[in-house]
């Protein structure tokens, strides 16, 4: 593996971003189209979207994105929105650099706790296992929550 390097999402990434999201089964298309709209905000208004969208680079090559904001009404409680890395890519810690820049990133912002939604399904195991190697702490299951079968598990993690 050669050298990741992590930058702002632009205009020119969008396409490549979206092939991975596509491309990531666990990932539905109304998902995807979620995505999309965050990136597209963040690309028209940087600043004012509310949204922060970085992405990685593996030699040149845009291996992953992660798309993150502070939660409204709160104290400093940010969520994480997004994260995905090419399936070629997986395995070579892409995913941990990109949530160690997340996590700095809104530690200088001042945030002091992270929040992960994620999925209860089978398929997510290895997104949840990835979560709980980071220090997230399972808080809570709620059964059935995005549909019969699809619970929703919320992760937490205090930085600051």
């Amino acid at each position: 593996m050669g050298t990741t390097s992590i930058r702002p999402i632009t205009v020119k990434d969008k396409q490549h971003v979206m092939h991975i999201l596509k491309n990531t089964p666990e990932f539905l298309p109304p998902e995807v189209i979620v995505a999309e709209e965050l990136i597209d905000a963040f690309l028209e208004e940087e600043r004012s979207s509310g949204y922060h969208i970085y992405v990685a680079e593996l030699d040149g090559e845009i291996a992953g994105y992660v798309c993150y904001g502070d939660t409204p009404l709160t104290e400093a409680t940010w969520d994480l929105y997004w994260i995905a890395v090419a399936k070629d890519k997986q395995g070579y810690g892409i995913g941990r650099i990109l949530m160690q820049h997340a996590e700095d990133d809104i530690k200088r912002m001042h945030g002091r706790l992270v929040m992960v939604e994620t999925s209860g399904k089978a398929d997510y195991n290895k997104t949840r296992r990835f979560y709980e190697k980071l220090n997230y702490q399972k808080m809570c299951q709620i059964p059935d929550y995005y549909a019969p079968g699809d619970d929703l598990v919320l992760y937490s993690k205090r930085i600051g």
